[in-house]
């Protein structure tokens, strides 16, 4: 008998799926449209990483609610991918016997498809939910094998999708120049002149956080991100089209785009890009739609490939933004400190569960000012449960937070002033030697990253050893990014910087945010991660040959003194960790009261 698995969160997913029955039914659809197979991707036509209830469709398919994920399916086999993050995960939540569970890293769908599809078979895609780059490996694997890889833009698996919940209609609502700290038509100014230089006549931006950012707008379409989902063209003189949908332009918001930006309907795009016949146009073809391209050729337009003009200046933010992340950072350590002194007091009971803890969380940060949503779904992980990079608490997987166990919380806000993430690992009682040990590493390698100097044109990959050089030293690792970079009221995971293994071009640039987040994580044991959010900024160096970039700490949080080992600490690494405790209680202590207060000054007192 095929295995169910519950499924939980998203419009639309059932309590309970039979699994096997959605697969024939795609299948047969398949079938029925000439087709020997199809690929099904984590994402929806804007490429976000966080999609609706209505792009869910590897959930409703598989069961799998991960952030990252890809499933082929063909005639005769399946197979489903994911990240480090969800290996676990996977294998939790998607039937062995209807898919192959695989690392994406390690078997890339395009190898899996050359290998296991038919000669003369038709792979069909939804050119819409595939970047362009995307569209060329996986048309390379399909080659490989003997096939083609054929677009469609009516997908097949939402004719079986029989309950697909509707299209997001969230009101686009206007974000305040004391928030934003720049005019739109300033950004739009700058980008325009680029253009001009570049003798570009218009380029396409479908990334929502890119048209969120440049038109200084918010929306509601997407669950934990403030994303307009919508559609949009700059032209060269500075003008946009902003293709939304009439039932989401909320109040003002006509007056605050004002007269050089044109709301259009959204069916209106296909006919906007025909109209830009004989032009020069630069898409971004890792974050655009393979279905753009196609248009844009198709009329006979000199497509530009190039990045997405709005990515790397809404990744440096400007001082109202910064300065707004320091106010953010600092009501989210107040509900931190108000969180960690209650868990202090009930986890001793042993009465607390992941899903009681991640409740009381919550109605802490809802109290501060500004708050508008979690920025992404809380990381409630006890014992065993920690393990799991990106574990999703559901009532069957709930566990209580046990006696010498580490407890694992990451989290994080959506303040109208800035986007908050942070993770801390908390020793339930006494943690045995193996766990102070490898927390210890852990805290020397986000030490490391903390207080490096470095110069500027330095990337994210070559600061990465830095996290990981404590944990090699004992045979260890973590398998994933040290890094990623987090917008204002925006995305949690915002490009185009990061700290990771992979390779990078984009260099570090001051008025970047970006996470420092180290782990280690032991199957079937514990987990730990300590994360703060940092500013790249200048460092004071009167007697420096180079340019030289720092970092500054922005999250405002104790970290478990009583997980750490001290002996492995070296003294300049408990100088840091004792200035940043005194520097927490400081900013917090005059905001809380006892018994909070007292907590926290017991909680920063130095390590020696």
């Amino acid at each position: 008998m095929t295995k169910t698995h519950k499924v939980h969160g998203g419009g639309g997913r059932q309590d309970g799926g039979d699994w096997a029955d959605r697969l024939k039914a795609l299948r047969g659809e398949l079938a029925a449209r000439g087709l020997d197979g199809f690929l099904v991707p984590m994402t929806d036509q804007y490429q976000n990483e966080y999609v609706p209830a209505a792009a869910q469709r590897i959930a409703w398919l598989t069961g799998f609610t991960g952030s990252a994920g890809m499933v082929v399916v063909l005639a005769d086999r399946a197979a489903a991918f994911t990240d480090g993050r969800y290996t676990l995960q996977i294998t939790e939540q998607v039937d062995g016997e209807l898919y192959e569970r695989l690392h994406i890293g390690e078997k890339p769908p395009p190898d899996w498809i050359a290998a296991n599809l038919a000669a003369g078979s038709k792979l069909g895609f939804d050119s819409w939910l595939f970047a362009e780059d995307s569209v060329a490996r996986y048309r390379r694997g399909a080659v490989a094998a003997g096939g083609e890889l054929v677009a469609v833009t009516d997908n097949p698996l939402d004719a079986v999708w029989r309950d697909r919940p509707d299209e997001p209609m969230a009101l686009v609502v206007p974000h305040d120049i004391a928030f934003a700290g720049e005019t739109s038509t300033d950004k739009r100014t700058r980008l325009a002149a680029g253009l001009a230089t570049a003798d570009i006549a218009a380029t396409v931006v479908t990334a929502p956080d890119s048209i969120a950012w440049l038109l200084n707008i918010r929306g509601g379409d997407v669950p934990h991100s403030p994303l307009p989902l919508s559609l949009a063209i700059l032209y060269g003189d500075g003008r946009v089209d902003l293709f939304l949908d009439a039932a989401k332009r909320g109040r003002g918001l006509t007056d605050h785009l004002g007269n050089e930006v044109s709301l259009q309907p959204a069916e209106g795009f296909a006919a906007a890009l025909d109209a830009l016949a004989g032009q020069r146009v630069q898409v971004d073809p890792g974050a655009t739609a393979s279905w753009v391209f196609e248009r844009l050729q198709a009329a006979e337009v000199t497509v530009v490939r190039g990045t997405d003009p709005c990515q790397l200046p809404k990744a440096i933010k400007n001082e109202v933004e910064l300065n707004g992340a320091r106010a953010a950072h600092g009501r989210d350590g107040v509900a931190l400190v108000r969180f960690l002194q209650w868990l202090s007091v009930f986890a001793r009971q042993g009465e607390l569960d992941e899903l009681a803890v991640e409740a009381q969380l919550e109605e802490y940060r809802r109290d501060g000012q500004h708050f508008r949503d979690l920025s992404f779904p809380t990381i409630t992980g006890s014992g065993p449960n920690g393990a799991i990079v990106h574990y999703r608490v559901t009532a069957e997987s709930n566990r209580a937070l046990g006696n010498g166990e580490f407890y694992l919380v990451d989290s994080g806000a959506q303040y109208l002033d800035g986007t908050t993430d942070v993770t801390r690992t908390i020793a339930i009682g006494e943690p045995s030697d193996e766990m102070r040990d490898r927390f210890t590493r852990v805290l020397k390698g986000h030490i490391a990253i903390a207080t490096t100097r470095f110069p500027t044109g330095t990337t994210g990959a070559q600061l990465d050893v830095l996290a990981r050089h404590a944990l090699w030293q004992a045979g260890l690792d973590f398998d994933h990014g040290t890094g990623h970079g987090v917008g204002s009221y925006l995305n949690v995971h915002e490009g185009p910087h990061s700290i990771s293994k992979r390779q990078q071009t984009q260099a570090l640039c001051p008025g970047m945010v970006v996470s420092n987040e180290p782990g280690y994580y032991k199957t079937g044991a514990y987990g730990i991660r300590i994360e703060n959010l940092l500013a790249v900024r200048v460092a004071e160096m009167p007697d420096a040959e180079r340019a030289m970039l720092e970092f500054e700490t922005l999250t405002l949080a104790p970290i478990d003194r009583n997980a750490i080992t001290a002996e492995l600490l070296t003294e300049p690494e408990k100088t840091w960790l004792n200035a940043y405790h005194q520097r927490v209680y400081d900013a917090l202590s005059p905001q809380i009261d006892d018994p909070a207060r007292e907590w926290l000054d017991e909680a920063t007192r130095p390590v020696k």
